[in-house]
């Protein structure tokens, strides 16, 4: 895998640093509703600091805003007080929401120097948004000087052991609602692994129709709830036995035990996407089941997407998962096997 050059190869004293970092959290009541994406950004403005920077501006998308009233709803007032919390120096402030300016979604090269004017070099460290092509992440590593951060340079290293030699048995868990969205990481990594176990919505997709090249684990039972509600009639029913009208939103005990036990088995496991509707606590257990086994793996193990790291995450497992991915779109793109924008810009780290 390319890698590209580390800001720990930057000169950084006295000069005025742009980091693009992914402060994309989620806020309830004006407030940061969970903060792992802007503790993750920490370990880079440390060093920054430590190494002299003069200043360090922050920039960073959050949400997708359309309207005025999102110009308020999104506004990064709430994420900069609690990065200024995490790292309480003057020199370090954060930008707007760059999808304030309409350029940047667009690659405008005009935005970009907007965001490089005044700065000496650039930072990115945004893992979770170098899969998108925007003025933020690649078109202003062609305007500063270059660096990744230690975050992104992590991530490629953690994801990377995937696609290299990885030790056996090798297990890929999937989940969620559309195989659209993972058919392609599906296809490069599943073809590699000693099994493939596909939950979710994705498991009845697949069912009516596997366009991939191998075979794949499904449920052989589902808890059946009568309407998508929480409070909402169930029974665990077999996976083919589902009453008319009823959905099935969670994997039911016995997949959830033979799913549990082929996890456990493995040496590699990576894992990306629920097994069912994990937010509502009586359709969780089998999410659950398989948080609990990945956490249990004497291996090396990855989790990633935000479903998932968030089941572990509420199951109090995160310390016994061996990377935990920050990046959804991007880590699926990148073990799918291509090249993302945000570091293909960046010019690749000398070996001497």
């Amino acid at each position: 895998m390319r890698l590209p050059r580390s800001v720990e190869t930057a000169d950084v004293a006295g000069k005025r640093v742009l980091v693009r970092a992914d402060l994309n959290v989620p806020l309830e009541d004006g407030r940061v509703a969970d903060d792992t994406r802007i503790r993750a950004a920490v370990p880079t403005l440390q060093l920054l600091l430590e190494r002299g920077a003069a200043d360090v501006a922050v920039c960073s998308h959050l949400g997708r805003p359309k309207t005025e009233e999102d110009r308020v709803r999104f506004a990064m007032t709430p994420v900069a007080a609690r990065l200024r919390e995490l790292v309480p120096d003057e020199r370090v402030h954060v930008l707007e929401n760059t999808r304030f300016n309409s350029g940047e979604t667009k690659n405008d090269e005009g935005y970009a120097r907007e965001l490089a004017e005044g700065c000496d070099l650039y930072v990115n460290d945004a893992f979770g948004s170098a899969h998108r092509a925007h003025s933020s992440t690649e078109a202003v590593a062609h305007l500063l000087p270059a660096y990744a951060g230690l975050l992104l340079l992590d991530e490629l290293a953690h994801l990377g052991r995937l696609l290299g030699d990885i030790e056996r048995p090798f297990v890929l868990v999937a989940g969620g609602v559309k195989v659209d969205d993972k058919l392609g990481v599906l296809e490069h990594l599943g073809g590699r692994a000693d099994a493939v176990l596909v939950g979710g919505k994705m498991a009845e997709q697949l069912r009516d129709e596997n366009p991939l090249s191998f075979p794949v684990e499904l449920p052989v039972d589902v808890v059946a709830a009568a309407s998508f509600a929480a409070d909402a009639e169930s029974r665990v029913v077999p996976y083919d036995a589902v009453p008319a009208g009823w959905l099935g939103l969670d994997i039911g005990p016995e997949t959830s035990e033979r799913f549990g036990a082929i996890v456990r088995g493995g040496k590699t496991v990576f894992w990306n996407g629920p097994m069912g509707v994990f937010e509502w606590p009586r359709f969780a257990a089998g999410t659950k089941a398989v948080a609990e086994a990945v956490s249990e793996v004497d291996g090396y193990t990855v989790v990633g997407g935000g479903d998932s790291v968030r089941a572990v995450g509420e199951a109090g497992l995160a310390d016994k998962v061996s990377w935990i991915s920050t990046g959804g779109g991007a880590s699926l793109e990148l073990l799918e096997g291509r090249e993302l924008p945000g570091v293909a810009a960046i010019p690749a780290e000398v070996l001497v």
